[in-house]
């Protein structure tokens, strides 16, 4: 019964999907993914490394649904997640072609830097700088 008030919605949990930025509010952007309540996505989320984010209302964008509904009735949504999804999936295709990857340097750690590769976060040896 419960599913069936949810209707096909079920399966989205756990997935990336399409939503559209219906407002800005502080620091959160509401996201409509054709749920029974939006979500709210922090703007910190809709921004590259060192960057502030660009986003306007009606701005189409990819989100990863972790939860349909929390105790307030809003959809749990991350950019972020998505994101990350979608960057190992180009680095797994990569591998397997053995491409070489390219990536942003946005910070200096012990022994090297922190690379953001298309929305995943990896670790550049400082001998490995070319």
């Amino acid at each position: 019964m419960l599913a069936e008030s949810f209707g096909e919605n079920t399966s989205i949990e756990g997935s990336v999907v399409r939503g559209f930025v219906i407002s800005l509010e502080g620091d959160a952007a509401i996201i409509d993914v054709g749920l029974k309540s939006e979500g709210r996505v922090p703007l910190k989320e809709l921004a590259g490394p060192g960057q502030e984010p660009n986003i306007n209302v009606g701005d189409e964008i990819e989100v990863y649904v972790e939860r349909m509904e929390d105790k307030n009735g809003q959809a749990v949504l991350s950019r972020d997640k998505a994101r990350r999804e979608e960057a190992w999936g180009l680095l797994e295709a990569s591998f397997e072609k053995q491409e070489r990857v390219t990536g942003v340097i946005f910070g200096k750690v012990k022994g090297g830097f922190t690379v953001d590769l298309s929305g995943a976060t990896a670790f550049l040896p400082g001998s490995q700088v070319d």
